[in-house]
């Protein structure tokens, strides 16, 4: 059974997306810690990240890379924290969460509810700055 990304990846269900390529996918967190906390994807599903090929892996990071750039100049933040973690989707995924404070990549925080009209704001913001 495909994973709830990938079947973000096949328009399935919807994802506020922020960025795309033929082999990648970023969009945006729908329980975010903060605004503009977006999830980077290899659009070929495989459940831990280090058991991606080599070429994959390093795509992927690059293009987590620009997609960063593009949330740093959307979103007000000091830096854009990166983290690997969880064992809920089996779908290897990259968080990338504009950050002010050390405390704010912190996954025991309450996740932010935001309305689909300011998540689609968001990426709006974040996909134009990629495009740019």
């Amino acid at each position: 059974m495909a994973s709830i990304f990938t079947r973000i990846v096949n328009r399935e269900i919807p994802g506020h997306i922020v960025a795309e390529d033929d082999r990648y996918l970023a969009f945006l967190d729908i329980n975010p810690l903060t605004r503009g906390h977006t999830l980077v994807i290899p659009k070929k599903e495989v459940d831990y990240i280090f058991d991606l090929d080599d070429q994959t892996l390093t795509g992927l990071h690059l293009f987590a890379k620009r997609v960063a750039t593009a949330i740093r100049k959307a979103i007000p933040c000091n830096r854009v924290a990166v983290v690997v973690l969880g064992l809920e989707v089996p779908h290897a995924h990259i968080h990338l969460i504009p950050m002010n404070a050390m405390s704010d990549a912190n996954f025991s925080n309450p996740k932010l509810k935001l309305p689909a009209e300011e998540l689609a704001a968001i990426a709006a913001l974040i996909r134009q700055s990629f495009q740019s």
